[in-house]
């Protein structure tokens, strides 16, 4: 799993999703814009989380193993039974 770069910050929070909350925009491919770094963060339950890159990797979520999105690359998250959770953005603080 990749790890956010020491040098972003937190700017925005969704609110928390559970798989009959969750956006259908997530289920399937989309990417952050420019810049842009997500951490997605289990609350409870677990998240399927597939970067969509060639190859592809998938990831199981939990609380103790959030998701690192990269900024534009492809992915989607898809609920493993009951879940709990929200993204975190993230960018490099303006100086």
């Amino acid at each position: 799993m990749k790890a956010l770069p020491p040098d972003v910050v937190a700017y925005k929070r969704t609110p928390i999703f559970t798989q009959e909350t969750v956006p259908a925009a997530l289920l399937k491919h989309h990417t952050t814009k420019d810049g842009s770094w997500g951490k997605i963060k289990v609350i409870s339950g677990q998240l399927e989380y597939q970067i969509l890159l060639d190859p592809p990797e998938e990831y199981r979520l939990t609380l103790e193993l959030p998701g690192i999105v990269e900024p534009q690359v492809p992915h989607q998250v898809h609920p493993l039974g009951p879940v709990e959770f929200y993204v975190e953005f993230y960018r490099v603080e303006e100086q």
